[in-house]
């Protein structure tokens, strides 16, 4: 009996020690388990993923190649400064008929610029903006073969349709750079416009005058040939991507990026939530966005209208020379305003008119380092403010009398300024709305924009000619009156990542009436 006992004993602690070692040994294999078990758990979203991948190789090629297609774009829309005399030669053309080219192309912009930014939110950016750039090349190159005038607007009004997807690339290009890079790398993009601006400037000063008009349209299309290539390099917006749902497709995008840029995405999967209404206007005026929107429509209207008056302007006040000049020359000094009894004039450029416009180009640029110091230290709001009261100003003194030298300086500068205020709100608008309607909110405000591209023509080619005054008071005026929309602007976006459904997240001053004070100082500073 006694044996039998202690060989139940025995048996116990075996069974004991053997219960022991297994649970020694499955704890041993969860702590070996855990990491994974909690990288199964962790999760990020696209815009940590896009701030721990950070600034690399990946944003050089997207720079480059979404600033080319900025190229191609402003040559498309200078093209029209260059290209007016010259049409109003060929086919005799009233004032108000070399308006209506400008004017045509912007109705083009305005009506698929809504149209564009819908599909870019529904279908991706990438499908918008290759199909635009595409759409706008053919066009263009139709352009060359116009058997009239007819035809010639006609074909430019679909230019104006291309063009409208093309602005989508802005689009793309930010919501793939981290938020502490944008207020430096987005003003930047003007330098590819002041190059596409040139370009066109560069080729009617050389193939006009031997070749004609239409040599130099088809020539300008030859780098939208090369952008179409390169465009194959650019992927879809991740951001797009998980919008629509399609969260595979965005972290093989994310992994791309990381890997150009030789980083690492953050630990876990990436989550985001499915974003089921996308590309719905209703959002835009909403009670959260309709102050901002309705400010934005008519800030985006004032900074098309300055911006392409100062172009089509200064191309006016050249070709009629219609300057105060003190010190202008014998060709200078010979007045070109359209004749009472109705017949036309043929005025084309001069080898100096060209120089002064290429140097009014130069304007786009010149003032970045303090677009980028004004957009880091006061942000988007202040410096819009400062932007059109400064270009109020100068407007202006177009109107006073000066030397040759002095007015290509005054040109220099008012494009300088008008160009800084369409970058800037260009990067607000951009920042301000959600991934679900971020192209659309875009697209409604360029095709505001392009309601100023049609009127500015009427106002700085028909009315320059009867009187300069009256031609800058508009421009002026509408600037003063933006600056105080633009004061009203319940959000400022410096520094605020970019959101991805209709929740709003507004970074302020401590107080309202910090930041009020804080503008009522940099007003009274300017004036």
């Amino acid at each position: 009996m006694e044996s039998l006992t202690s060989l139940r004993r025995s048996s116990m602690k075996t069974q004991l020690v053997s219960a022991i070692e297994l649970e020694e040994v499955e704890m041993e294999e969860d702590k070996k388990d855990s990491p994974q078990k909690v990288q199964e758990t962790l999760t990020y979203s696209v815009e940590e993923a896009v701030e721990t991948i950070g600034f690399g190789r990946f944003h050089v090629l997207l720079f480059v190649i979404m600033g080319s297609a900025n190229i191609a774009e402003a040559m498309e829309i200078m093209l029209l400064a260059v290209v007016s005399p010259e049409i109003r030669c060929e086919w005799h053309l009233e004032d108000w008929e070399v308006a209506l080219v400008s004017t045509m192309v912007f109705a083009g912009f305005m009506v698929c610029g809504v149209l564009s930014g819908y599909v870019a939110d529904r279908y991706g950016r990438w499908k918008v903006v290759f199909g635009g750039s595409l759409w706008a090349a053919y066009f263009s190159l139709l352009t060359s073969f116009s058997p009239s005038y007819g035809w010639f607007i006609f074909l430019r009004l679909m230019v104006g349709c291309g063009v409208a997807g093309c602005s989508q690339g802005f689009v793309l290009k930010t919501e793939f750079i981290p938020a502490s890079y944008r207020a430096y790398l987005l003003p930047l993009a003007s330098v590819f416009w002041m190059i596409g601006s040139m370009l066109i400037i560069v080729l009617g000063m050389t193939v006009v005058p031997t070749m004609g008009w239409r040599w130099m349209i088809r020539l300008s299309v030859i780098p939208s040939v090369f952008i179409l290539i390169l465009f194959q390099f650019i992927p879809e917006s991740a951001r797009y991507n998980v919008s629509a749902g399609n969260i595979q497709a965005a972290v093989e995008t994310l992994q791309r990026i990381a890997k150009m840029n030789r980083a690492s995405l953050p630990p876990g999967r990436l989550v985001e939530p499915l974003v089921e209404e996308r590309g719905s206007w209703r959002l835009l005026i909403s009670p959260t966005y309709r102050r901002t929107s309705l400010l934005l429509w008519y800030a985006w209207f004032v900074a098309s209208f300055s911006y392409y008056g100062s172009v089509l302007g200064s191309s006016e006040l050249l070709e009629k020379n219609l300057l105060c000049v003190t010190d202008a020359d014998a060709e200078h000094q010979q007045k070109h305003r359209h004749p009472e009894d109705g017949t036309c004039y043929c005025i084309p450029f001069g080898f100096a008119d060209y120089q002064t416009l290429l140097i009014s180009c130069l304007g786009e640029v010149a003032l970045i380092p303090m677009n980028i110091c004004m957009l880091n230290v006061f942000g988007r709001k202040m410096s819009l403010v400062l932007l059109e009261l400064m270009a109020a100003v100068f407007f202006m003194l177009v109107n006073i009398c000066s030397t040759m030298f002095g007015f290509t300086i005054l040109l220099f500068l008012v494009r300088s300024l008008v160009s800084m205020n369409f970058n800037v709100v260009y990067i607000y608008t951009a920042e301000v709305y959600p991934t679900a309607v971020r192209s659309l909110g875009l697209g409604f405000c360029t095709s505001f924009s392009r309601i100023g591209g049609m009127v500015a023509p009427f106002i700085a080619q028909v009315l320059m000619s009867h009187s300069v005054m009256l031609a800058m008071m508009p421009f002026a005026l509408a600037c003063v009156l933006c600056a105080v929309g633009t004061f009203l602007l319940p959000i400022e976006t410096k520094g605020r990542a970019l959101l991805v459904g209709s929740s709003i997240s507004v970074l302020v001053c401590e107080t309202m009436m910090t930041c009020e004070l804080q503008m009522l100082v940099l007003l009274l500073f300017f004036i």
